[in-house]
């Protein structure tokens, strides 16, 4: 491949500006687009099919978590390397059961995240070395809850729907966000609600925090 095209997925522009000016300055690569939130990084994807995404875990709207199982829908040749200042298990775990490649901290120096993206563009794995490979290896090992998981169920436009509603979005304001019907977004909703065993709207909003689709500031 002679040149890599890469979105950029950080809701800091001095970020983006810089990760742009290094990647192009110091690989065979040009960055395609920018994404200031998770669904312009999922747009972008889409229209653009990139061979790698560069993406922070926490951005406005849709969660990192989110914008992984998704990309990976979309996009499934698409490589996902994290970029963030989160190292902790939790974050990192998740990241890499949703479909990420790479993870690396954003107090790395700027030759880890160049390598992550090497490595990815090869279909290798890499983290930085201050998270243990022994974590990595048992962060991806398949367990019975994720095999079972209803969430799985559901289609990326019930997902998307799921999200949007859990962040408090009436149905009129959902559909002019998806370019849908109001009526179908309820339809959406009945259906995704249905599938994982939800009653209320309360019932999804504590959900999507648990699953780490949204995030609570504060």
């Amino acid at each position: 491949m002679s040149c890599w095209r890469i979105v950029v997925a950080d809701d800091h522009e001095m970020i983006r500006a810089g990760l742009r000016a290094v990647l192009e300055q110091q690989l065979a690569c040009e960055v395609v687009g920018e994404a200031a939130t998770g669904a312009e990084a999922i747009t972008l994807v889409r229209q653009i099919q990139p061979e790698i995404l560069v993406t922070d875990m926490v951005m406005p709207g849709l969660s990192g978590l989110e914008v992984l199982r998704q990309v990976c829908e979309i996009a499934p040749s698409t490589r996902i390397v994290v970029f963030s200042m989160h190292g902790d298990d939790s974050y990192v775990r998740e990241a890499l059961r949703a479909g990420a490649i790479g993870y690396v901290l954003k107090e790395s120096l700027a030759t880890e995240l160049m390598t992550a993206i090497r490595y990815a563009v090869e279909g290798r794995r890499y983290v930085s070395p201050t998270l243990s490979e022994r974590m990595f290896d048992a962060y991806v090992q398949p367990t019975i809850q994720t095999s079972s998981d209803s969430y799985r169920l559901l289609n990326v436009r019930e997902r998307e729907v799921l999200v949007l509603t859990a962040q408090g979005q009436t149905s009129a304001e959902i559909a002019e966000q998806l370019a849908i019907s109001p009526r179908t977004v309820e339809h959406h909703r009945a259906t995704l609600m249905r599938k994982l065993g939800l009653r209320t709207i309360a019932d999804v909003v504590r959900y999507a925090i648990r699953r780490g689709l949204i995030t609570v500031d504060g």
